[in-house]
């Protein structure tokens, strides 16, 4: 039995892979502030102000491992769970493997830890449009609706032809 696998007429475009960029980016900044923000607000209830000098007062270096522990939490989460992050729900593009499976944790993270090389968010641009996260884990994002409607046209012709099993008494 041959074995599905992603083309390059499934890839998501480049417009795609860089209005992913940009939402993901703007979505994580929105939620660090919201989570930074509840945190700062049950730190104040219980009477811990130090907190709200701890956030004013962050350096460089705190802000970039802030960002870096954003990156981990968002896209593992997203991904892990669901293929997909709220950029991918956007657009409609899905993270999947060459033949077409869900990717499991340890590709995610894989991938996600791929995303903190400097410029991997403009390496997509290439031909195909697969960033370096995306080769380094031997992932695929393609679009949703055009890849759920090739793996069923697969499989099903592939059941052409095969006798149906008789019951079970």
């Amino acid at each position: 039995m041959e074995k599905f696998r992603v083309t390059e007429e499934l890839l998501a475009s480049q417009g795609q892979r860089f209005l992913n960029f940009i939402l993901d980016y703007i979505i994580r900044l929105g939620l660090l502030f919201c989570l930074s923000f509840i945190i700062a607000l049950i730190f104040v209830f219980f009477g811990f102000d130090g907190i709200l000098d701890f956030f004013e007062n962050l350096d460089k270096f705190e802000e970039i491992i802030l960002g870096l522990i954003s990156i981990l939490v968002y896209y593992v989460i997203m991904e892990t769970f669901f293929s997909r992050t709220i950029a991918k729900y956007i657009t409609g593009t899905i993270v999947v493997m060459k033949d077409g499976s869900k990717p499991n944790f340890e590709v995610i993270l894989k991938r996600t830890l791929c995303r903190i090389i400097p410029f991997d968010g403009l390496s997509f641009f290439g031909t195909p449009s697969r960033g370096w996260h995306d080769t380094m884990s031997n992932t695929y994002v393609v679009r949703k609706t055009d890849f759920e409607a090739k793996i069923t046209l697969f499989y099903e012709f592939d059941e052409i032809g095969k006798k149906p099993e008789p019951p079970i008494d």
